[in-house]
């Protein structure tokens, strides 16, 4: 059965999003098993598509939590970017869908956690002064209404 760990070591994002596509586009199109439901009840989308195996309906769920993982890691880095470009915290919450304040202190608890692996675990991390730099960058706590 496909893992998301298994799936991570052998697909990039692209890939992993292209088979993702193919399973779930398929998925969609074809009739359940044992059935013929389609939109009006009677026929599949596409009587031509063959419903996902166990295996690959597994890897479906599998993909999209891998998806969701790779796209969670350069998150804040990306966050770092926009504030180097001028982003203000409203601007970064919306694109993240959510508050400027929720925003700003997940940045901040990534912050945390790099100076904690890098002091604690001997990782790759932000050193004392990469700590400082991002939280200057970061700057204070968004004022609620502004």
């Amino acid at each position: 059965m496909a893992t998301p760990d298994e799936l991570e070591r052998r697909l990039t994002l692209l890939t992993a999003v292209a088979r993702h596509e193919a399973l779930r586009t398929r998925d969609a199109l074809a009739a359940p098993p044992g059935g013929h439901d389609g939109p009006d009840g009677t026929e599949p989308l596409d009587p031509d598509a063959e419903p996902l195996t166990r295996a690959e309906a597994l890897e479906l769920l599998a993909l999209g939590e891998l998806i969701a993982r790779k796209a969670g890691y350069g998150r804040q880095l990306s966050v770092r970017s926009a504030r180097r470009a001028g982003a203000s915290w409203s601007q970064i919450g919306a694109a993240l869908g959510t508050s400027k304040q929720a925003a700003w202190e997940a940045h901040s608890r990534w912050i945390d956690e790099q100076s904690e692996q890098r002091r604690d675990e001997g990782q790759w991390g932000l050193d004392g002064p990469a700590v400082t730099a991002a939280r200057a960058l970061a700057g204070e706590p968004p004022e609620a209404g502004v």
